[in-house]
C-alpha cells in the first residue's frame, strides 16, 4: 500500500532529486521529509495499466528518445507518448502497463525500446512505442531506476544506490550486478584500451577489494560514447567510466562534490559533466582532468544535447537553457519565460528542439545571436 507522493522518495530518506526538482520547482531539497498520507492506497500504482490523459502533453514528463523518425516521451502516472510529424502533434501509447512514474527511456532501433522507473519498474516495446510489456519489477526494493542505455541486444539501467541491471535480449530478462568501481590511483593511467566485450557483465574485484569502490551512490545517468566507452553520472561529486562496454569500471577524478545529473560526449577525448547549481565542466581527455564553464545560472542542470550544426544546449530547472554555437568555447543563458523546468532535449534540426519537463513537451528555436 502506498500514498501519492511516495514516487518522490523512499524509506531510507534520500529521493529522485530530478523528478521531485521538476514538480515543485526549487533548487535545494532537504535529504529527508515527512510524508503525510490522507488516504492508504488499496491497489499499487504500479501494476495498473496507465490510462488515456487528454493533457498528458502537459504532465510531468522526464524522458524523450527517437526510435527511427519517431519521437517517444516518458513521464509521470505511466505516461507513454508518441509523435510522427516532428513533435506538432502527441498521442497516447495503446498499451503501458503501469502506472508508476518513467524516468528514462531508450531505443536500440525503431523498433526495440526499453524505458525505467520508479519500483524498478523495466516495460519494453517491439513496435515502436506503441505496446509495451512489463518485464521487471520490484516495489520491495523500494527504489527507482533512474536511467537506461540500449545498444543493440544490450542493455543497462542504473538507478538509486548503486542500482545496476543488465539484459543481453533487448529487455526480456534483467539481472543485477553490484556495481564496482576501481579506485583511480595517481600512477593510473587514464583508461586501458577498449576491449569490446559485451555490454551486461560487471566483474567483481580479482584482489584487494580496498581498492573497489561498492557505495551505494545514486548512479543517475549512464551514456555511450565512441566504441565500447561508457560513462556514468553519479550523486555527491560521482564519475565513472569504462573502456569494455560495462565490463569494468574505474571512478574519475571529480572536478566538485556535487551531483551530477549528466554527461555529454562531444568529439575524441571531449566531455561535458552536469549538475547542481548550474555547475558545468568539460575535459578534453575523457575525464581525467577538469575546467569549469561558467553558465550564468544557479539552476539544476539535467540533460545536454549536441546540434547538427555542432552546437550544444544544456537544459535544466526555471527553464535554464545554455547555449553555445561555438563548439562549446562559449554559453550563453536562453532563459525560458515560463521558467518550467526542463527533463531533457532532443534536437530536431539545426535550429529547433523539442524539450520535456515540468510543462510537458514544448518546442524550442535556438536563433543565432544579433
Amino acid at each position: 500500500m502506498r500514498c501519492r507522493g511516495e514516487e518522490f522518495a523512499d524509506p531510507r530518506g534520500r529521493v529522485n532529486i530530478r523528478a521531485l526538482m521538476l514538480r515543485v520547482g526549487v533548487v535545494a531539497v532537504v535529504a529527508a521529509f515527512p510524508l503525510a498520507c490522507a488516504y492508504a492506497a488499496a491497489v499499487d500504482p504500479g501494476a495498473l495499466p496507465a490510462e488515456q490523459a487528454a493533457l498528458a502533453s502537459r504532465s510531468l514528463l522526464l524522458d524523450i528518445a527517437q526510435a527511427g523518425s519517431r519521437l517517444v516521451v516518458v513521464g509521470e502516472r505511466g505516461h507513454v507518448l508518441l509523435s510522427d510529424n516532428r513533435a506538432q502533434t502527441w498521442r497516447q501509447a495503446k498499451s503501458v502497463p503501469t502506472q508508476d512514474l518513467l524516468t528514462a527511456v531508450c531505443f536500440s532501433d525503431e523498433r526495440h525500446g526499453v524505458a525505467v522507473g520508479h519500483d524498478e519498474i523495466v516495460i519494453i516495446t517491439a513496435d515502436g512505442g506503441e505496446t509495451w510489456s512489463r518485464q521487471h519489477y520490484a516495489p520491495e526494493a523500494q527504489q527507482p531506476l533512474l536511467d537506461v542505455l540500449c545498444s543493440g541486444n544490450e542493455s543497462i539501467a542504473v538507478g538509486a544506490y548503486g542500482t545496476y541491471l543488465v539484459s543481453s535480449d533487448s529487455g526480456a530478462t534483467w539481472a543485477e550486478r553490484k556495481f564496482q568501481a576501481q579506485k583511480r590511483q595517481a600512477s593510473q593511467p587514464a583508461a586501458s584500451k577498449a576491449t569490446g566485450a559485451a555490454l551486461p557483465a560487471v566483474q567483481p574485484p580479482a584482489h584487494d577489494a580496498d581498492e573497489y569502490l561498492g557505495e551505494d551512490f545514486h548512479l543517475n545517468r549512464i551514456v555511450g560514447a565512441s566504441g565500447s566507452r561508457l560513462y556514468i553520472a553519479g550523486e555527491a561529486g560521482h564519475l565513472y567510466r569504462s573502456d569494455d562496454a560495462g565490463a569494468t569500471w574505474v571512478e574519475l577524478p571529480s572536478p566538485y562534490e556535487g551531483s551530477f545529473f549528466g554527461l555529454l560526449p562531444l568529439n575524441g577525448e571531449s566531455l561535458l559533466a552536469y549538475g547542481l547549481r548550474g555547475h558545468l565542466f568539460q575535459s578534453n581527455d575523457g575525464g581525467s582532468t577538469w575546467r569549469e564553464i561558467k553558465t550564468g545560472t544557479q539552476a539544476m542542470l539535467n540533460d545536454a544535447a549536441r546540434l547538427p550544426s555542432g552546437g550544444i544546449v544544456v537544459a535544466g530547472l526555471s527553464g535554464a537553457l545554455l547555449v553555445s554555437l561555438d563548439n562549446g568555447a562559449t554559453y550563453t543563458l536562453r532563459q525560458q519565460s515560463d521558467r518550467k523546468g526542463l527533463s531533457a532535449v532532443l534536437p530536431l534540426g539545426p535550429t529547433e528542439l523539442v524539450a520535456v519537463g515540468e510543462g510537458g513537451v514544448k518546442l524550442i528555436a535556438i536563433e543565432a545571436p544579433p
